[in-house]
């Protein structure tokens, strides 16, 4: 299978961009139309011999000679990712998930150690410190304040610095120049989960960064209704990923492709939104004392300076730090929110809030809450910021 019908609209703006790419004129239609295929068909044998020729002299132009490898479908969100990441190629999966799988067993080996930040998603956390454990590739966690704890852990067995940033559910904004600075003098592989910013406010390619995973289950579909994951790679380490993306069949289906490719044409207006009520209600909840905000948005903070050092825009996740001594009234505070939902996943349409405990943080060596401190995530939304700030209002009644 070749791509040959879909028109790529090259833009300068990241706006127009997506507005207007990947139109099928052949079939006249505005978006790509879903293509499935288990077996790939050919007029002949020696067409087969021809594509497989192209694979081999073009390895990510669409040459596809059996499902599993893609369709015209996957191909054309994989193309728009590149373009948007500024990146070689770019690789999906099934789950955002499966990125960060990928990302990590394309470099790591038996023998393998790996410097991980300390507030990394919790199922990055378990992967990394108990499954591959097992494997014999041995895990060590560093401060995300502290980038001396990067350097000093750094043996010639080192092969991978895996960043999360900002931290996960606790949004530590680290200095991102400084660990590349250390990995390259080092030669070491570097990733980064750029699920909360995504290309659209961070490119971490184009900064230096190895490897770039995104949840595409989140912002890019943006409609809480598909599972998805992203990989963006240099070309220093293209092919260990192909090899691995090969040998563990971690491919995206077509059908979950042309959601998520859908869901990307209102990228920039739905992140635009988002970052505009989060500012908003940041802006509400400044005013109550026992809560501490895990948001850039104080000026003098480290997290801020971090983040207008190397971000574009700010998304819709934030954090609550709130000091209680009743646990009890931290949950009747998210139980009474009426327009915030509770469950799991962010990056969709609607607000959602949870209570963050060690089954969803894990247990973390330098990151952790002192001693009547509480957790609550909040997802802001699309909605009217006025509704979502009234909400929070009468919820918070119940803190205590």
């Amino acid at each position: 299978m070749s791509i040959l019908v879909i028109k790529f609209f090259m833009s300068k703006s990241f706006k127009t961009f997506l507005k207007h790419t990947a139109k099928d004129f052949h079939n006249q239609s505005v978006n790509p139309p879903v293509v499935r295929a288990s077996t790939i068909i050919f007029k002949s044998l020696q067409d087969i011999r021809k594509t497989q020729a192209k694979a081999k002299k073009n390895p990510i132009g669409g040459h596809y000679d059996y499902g599993r490898q893609g369709t015209s479908t996957t191909y054309i969100l994989q193309k728009i990712l590149t373009k948007l990441e500024e990146s070689y190629h770019v690789f999906t999966t099934p789950t955002g998930f499966g990125s960060v799988f990928l990302a990590i067993i394309s470099i790591v080996r038996p023998g393998d150690e790996i410097i991980i930040s300390d507030p990394v998603y919790s199922p990055t956390r378990v992967l990394t410190e108990k499954f591959l454990k097992e494997f014999n590739i041995k895990t060590t966690f560093y401060n995300p304040y502290d980038l001396k704890s990067i350097s000093q852990n750094i043996t010639k067995k080192t092969k991978l610095i895996y960043v999360e940033n900002p931290g996960s559910n606790s949004f530590e904004f680290q200095d991102l120049g400084k660990i590349i600075k250390i990995a390259k003098k080092n030669k070491i592989i570097t990733a980064i989960d750029n699920t909360w910013a995504t290309p659209y406010y961070f490119k971490p390619i184009k900064f230096g960064f190895d490897m770039s995973i995104v949840s595409a289950t989140k912002y890019y579909s943006g409609h809480s209704d598909v599972m998805g994951g992203s990989l963006a790679v240099n070309r220093k380490v293209f092919n260990k990923v192909k090899v691995a993306e090969k040998m563990t069949g971690l491919r995206l289906g077509p059908d979950d492709a042309y959601l998520i490719t859908r869901g990307l044409r209102t990228l920039d207006v739905r992140l635009d939104r988002h970052s505009e009520n989060t500012k908003r209600i940041v802006e509400f909840l400044s005013k109550f004392k026992k809560i501490k905000l895990l948001y850039p948005h104080k000026k003098n903070s480290f997290n801020f300076k971090m983040w207008k050092k190397y971000y574009s825009g700010a998304s819709g996740l934030m954090g609550l730090k709130i000091k209680s001594k009743n646990k009890n009234s931290i949950r009747k505070f998210v139980n009474s929110l009426k327009l915030f939902g509770h469950g799991y996943s962010w990056g969709g349409f609607e607000s959602l809030a949870l209570h963050q405990e060690v089954v969803e943080t894990g247990k973390r060596k330098y990151v952790n809450l002192d001693k009547d401190e509480h957790l609550v995530r909040l997802h802001i939304g699309l909605e009217d910021s006025s509704d979502l700030i009234a909400d929070i209002k009468q919820a918070l009644k119940h803190l205590k």
